[in-house]
């Protein structure tokens, strides 16, 4: 006998695929594994990576002032900083210049005169320009002093300024320790960005000589000195 086929019903149609709705909000994505992250970093994060000298700090600036700023530095350190003298400074640059650097010291009415003057030519506009160095215990421990004066200009000194370094002088308990090459450096630095470019001084005994050949001083055997006292000019050391 013969079975029957048993019809079967017709498949049903499936119902198309919704379409896209772009005004739909996309879904929150999946976070980024370490590897996105890192690739994620920085414009300056990923410079550095690939040249390490990029987490360098930047070269210091070059040229005359920086250098002699350089070495008041590496020869004093920050404890003998050098900074600007003021009229404050004056009576502390008078005692050093008459302990260290006069042949005969001052008396008291005289170091009294030589502060009162100082201390209004170190005034702005004054003529007079000083770098010192502050001992720890108070006071200075050195010191650095120029008289700028105005001479007739030619090609080597257009702006006709002329400096005479006047007294550099240092406490003999800070010696030996680069207070005096920091204080000069930096007197020479701000006198050369004024413009002057005519420098004298009086080196007092050999122990200094080195010290101003280094800075670029030499020797003249042209310039000659002469103290003279008379009547109307008074006495006293000069």
């Amino acid at each position: 006998m013969e079975r029957s086929a048993v019809p079967q019903s017709p498949a049903a149609p499936r119902s198309p695929a919704a379409p896209p709705n772009p005004a739909a909000p996309p879904g929150p994505a999946a976070p980024p594994g370490p590897e996105a992250q890192r690739d994620a970093a920085s414009p300056q994060d990923s410079a550095a990576r690939q040249n390490p000298a990029a987490q360098r700090s930047p070269a210091p600036p070059q040229g005359p002032a920086s250098c002699r700023s350089r070495v008041a530095e590496a020869g004093a350190g920050r404890l003998f900083a050098p900074r600007v003298a003021t009229p404050a400074d004056a009576g502390e640059i008078a005692r050093l210049r008459s302990e260290f650097i006069l042949s005969e010291r001052l008396d008291d009415h005289w170091l009294a005169v030589c502060r009162e003057q100082l201390a209004a030519r170190l005034v702005p506009g004054g003529d007079a320009r000083a770098y010192v160095v502050d001992a720890p215990a108070g006071g200075l421990a050195a010191c650095a002093l120029g008289l700028v004066q105005a001479v007739l200009p030619a090609p080597a000194y257009p702006k006709g300024l002329a400096v005479r370094i006047h007294s550099v002088a240092t406490e003999p308990a800070y010696r030996r320790r680069g207070c005096a090459r920091a204080a000069l450096s930096a007197l020479l630095t701000h006198l050369e960005e004024e413009g002057v470019t005519l420098y004298e001084l009086y080196a007092h005994g050999e122990g200094s000589a080195p010290l101003y050949a280094s800075l670029g001083f030499a020797g003249d055997p042209a310039l000659m000195r002469m103290t003279r006292l008379t009547a109307r000019t008074g006495t006293h050391a000069s």
